[in-house]
């Protein structure tokens, strides 16, 4: 890292000055005094870090968007040459990120401007995965990163004599009813994984070497401490929201567990005790949506209207979902995507080359060249997906404007949350009555079944959102050890979802990286806390609406007031503690998991209704 300030001395001692006598003046003999010993160096001032952070940042603009576009490159289109092309700009960045983090810390007792030192401390948190300040340690961390995000987007199996991707694989998850299928599917995807857990297990090794550099304990108290509070104190609070939602979670697994076993027996799921994962829809069990047709209340259970056939009858296609989506965002105020949004985004799976097709948003020159990629079907699911990702576009051109360092969301959950928020309002019936896909929304008597279907993927996610980091957490502190991969993956699914795999895991299983975010090295928990935030934020942006009615039918759809208020959020970007932000639009300063209560209340009760003569819980 280039110095900005030197003193005298040290300029020209990098210049290899020499000094002489003034030709006037005669040398004159001196005693010899004793040999001084090295110059204690000067305590970095106040005016060393404001010139730090404007360099810095000047730095990591530059470095981000180089890295961004190769990165996208790889991302669109996966050879050996990408794979080398991120690697190596990856080292070259986590390198970077490494020397300016431990050259912040130089200014950890230093009085600065809270500006200032807000910035300084984001850059020590701003490494997902730090490598130690030593010669090779980036670049190996790269290649391992590289190769294990690589690994998993080309991964595929056989299956009755067919090479399947994990798109294929979740489609027959989401469609199957038959056991053995769903079993062989599961089982099938997570052959791609056991040859990461050596990397994995090495990638451990090298970040928390370099959080311990940066001063944390490990890499999980690196991640837990990006919250503007102590890193057990967030891990006490997300345990806290946990408490408010898991008596209803508890009570749609009871439910569901009761349905699954009426639909297969007790052989294949038992009416007491954990459920099988694979029969619930979702290559990990997080969503349980796709299986609505099993856990359907017995009467007035069939929806007046599926969105999936909406859609094709529309004669709707994956641009024109993007388009739809854009269209909520610009009815609250906010500027249409540019033009380079439609010529650089990928928005459905080429023919001719691999690619990830994780869907992710991006903005690649931290200012306008705001993307999507996405391998989009016509359905409702990934109209979902549409909303939450440009979500992540529109907030990274609402902050565009901060210092770079800023340019965030006040926390990584509130970037997941804000999509999700829009996704409230346009999966409700009035949403599709009001962009001309329904005719009419129907009556209360399809309150329960709209729920139950919301619940089916928001409630269902709650404990998976907590787990995975839970399960990294654990591995990073060394309570987790690799030969326990495995066994502890599976006991937390236990513990937090009440689930269990269809069959034994083989002895070299490595279920975990069969997630796209362990691998990828993505932090978790932000899902977990964006499933609470996103409530918060629809339950306050319809009281400014002004709506009466119940939460789960309120669109905030054209209400340019609303919308003027929430890009005033999105604009603060990270300058400030999230819990400014939240109080910026909600005017509360904390979590609160009873906005999901009172969405959900109505479907409670009915569940209770339902369970009463269950055995619940596992």
């Amino acid at each position: 890292m280039k110095r900005l300030l030197m003193t005298a001395a040290a300029a020209c001692a990098l210049a290899g000055c020499a000094t002489t006598p003034s030709a006037s003046t005669a040398p004159t003999p001196a005693t010899p005094a004793a040999p001084a010993g090295p110059a204690a160096p000067a305590a970095p001032t106040a005016a060393e870090a404001n010139a730090f952070i404007a360099d810095t940042e000047k730095q990591l603009a530059e470095m981000s968007e180089y890295a961004s576009r190769v990165s996208w490159v790889r991302n669109t289109y996966i050879t050996f040459d990408t794979m080398w092309l991120e690697s190596d700009v990856n080292a070259k960045y986590t390198e970077m990120g490494v020397k300016l983090a431990k050259e912040a810390a130089r200014f950890n007792d230093v009085e600065v401007d809270p500006v200032v030192r807000r910035k300084l401390n984001l850059l020590k948190l701003g490494l997902v995965a730090p490598a130690p300040d030593k010669p090779g340690a980036a670049d190996e961390l790269a290649q391992i990163t590289t190769r294990m995000d690589s690994t998993y987007a080309t991964g595929k199996f056989q299956y009755q004599g067919k090479t399947l991707t994990l798109n294929d694989a979740e489609d027959i998850l989401a469609s199957s009813r038959d056991p053995n299928t769903t079993k062989a599917v599961y089982e099938g995807w997570r052959t791609i994984s056991p040859v990461m857990k050596p990397d994995y297990a090495r990638m451990v090794e090298i970040t928390n070497q370099g959080s311990r550099d940066l001063g944390y304990k490990d890499t999980g108290a690196l991640w837990r401490s990006g919250y503007d509070m102590d890193a057990d104190a967030f891990a006490a609070e997300t345990d806290r929201l946990w408490a408010q939602v898991e008596p209803f979670y508890r009570n749609l697994h009871c439910y569901v567990r009761a349905r699954l076993n009426e639909k297969y027996g007790d052989k294949v799921q038992p009416r007491t005790g954990p459920i099988r994962a694979d029969l619930l829809g979702n290559m990990w069990s997080q969503q349980w949506g796709n299986i609505y047709d099993v856990v359907a209340p017995k009467q007035g259970g069939k929806s007046a209207y599926s969105l999936d056939n909406l859609l094709v009858k529309a004669k709707y296609d994956p641009v024109k979902m993007v388009k739809t989506g854009e269209g909520f965002y610009t009815s609250l105020g906010l500027a249409p995507l540019p033009q380079t949004f439609w010529e650089r985004s990928q928005i459905t799976r080429p023919r001719d080359r691999e690619v990830v097709c994780h869907a992710s948003a991006w903005n690649l020159d931290n200012k306008d060249d705001v993307r999507i990629k996405m391998c989009t079907k016509v359905n409702a699911e990934d109209f979902a997906t549409i909303h939450h990702e440009l979500g992540h576009n529109f907030y990274q051109r609402a902050y565009k404007d901060q210092p770079f360092l800023f340019k965030n969301g006040a926390n990584d959950g509130f970037h997941e949350a804000i999509g999700d928020f829009i996704g409230l309002s346009a999966t409700t019936p009035e949403y599709l009555v009001q962009i001309g896909l329904l005719d009419k929304a129907p009556g209360t008597s399809e309150d329960i079944p709209f729920l139950l279907k919301t619940a089916l993927d928001k409630i269902a996610f709650l404990p998976f959102g907590l787990m995975v980091d839970r399960w990294r957490w654990g591995v990073f502190d060394g309570e987790i050890t690799p030969d326990n991969y495995n066994p502890a993956w599976n006991a937390m699914m236990l513990k937090y979802q009440g689930l269990v795999p269809p069959g034994p895991r083989p002895a070299d299983a490595f279920d975990p990286g069969a997630k796209y975010h362990v691998p990828g090295n993505v932090p978790y928990t932000r899902y977990f806390l964006s499933h609470i935030y996103q409530f918060q934020f629809h339950r306050a942006a319809c009281q400014q609406a002004g709506w009466t009615g119940p939460l789960h039918r309120c669109s905030i759809y054209g209400n340019k007031e609303v919308g003027a208020r929430f890009n005033a959020m999105m604009e603060m970007g990270q300058s400030r503690p999230w819990q400014d932000a939240m109080a910026a639009f909600t005017g509360e300063h904390g979590n609160d998991a009873s906005a999901v209560a009172d969405y959900f209340a109505p479907l409670n009760v009915w569940l209770t209704e339902q369970n009463k003569n269950e055995k619940c819980g596992w």
